[in-house]
């Protein structure tokens, strides 16, 4: 499976049949799915705390490393799509209504080399 040919709702699929399998379904409470997902990017945030972008870099290259990342990072995403499955949310929908509303309160004219966290702009 690649990135290119997957749908979000072909993972949804995927992630909905691991669970129903498995009689999960109870289980897979929102406050329970957000609380997963949290503790998911807690463990993410640990793998690279301390760590200078340069020493992530080098990192990086060791395969062991890299899958622990890949690891972390498909838990969290597993556990956002449950959320939004079980919650009949249409990501593509959601992201791009975000976007849209992201693309009105940050325009690229005013915005560009800047992050939010900045202070706004001046005209």
């Amino acid at each position: 499976m690649s990135d290119e040919g997957t749908s979000l709702e072909d993972l949804q699929r995927i992630i909905r049949n691991f669970v129903q399998e498995r009689g999960w379904e109870s289980f897979h409470r929102p406050t329970a799915l957000a609380i997963s997902a949290a503790i998911e990017i807690g463990e993410l945030l640990e793998i690279f705390q301390w760590r200078t972008d340069k020493e992530v870099a080098e990192i990086m290259r060791n395969p062991s490393f890299q899958e622990s990342v890949s690891d972390e990072i498909a838990d969290i995403i597993i556990y956002l799509l449950r959320l939004a499955d079980t919650l009949e949310i249409s990501l593509s929908q959601a992201i791009q209504q975000k976007m849209k509303k992201n693309e009105t309160k940050y325009p690229a004219k005013k915005w560009a080399g800047r992050t939010p966290h900045h202070s706004p702009p001046f005209d």
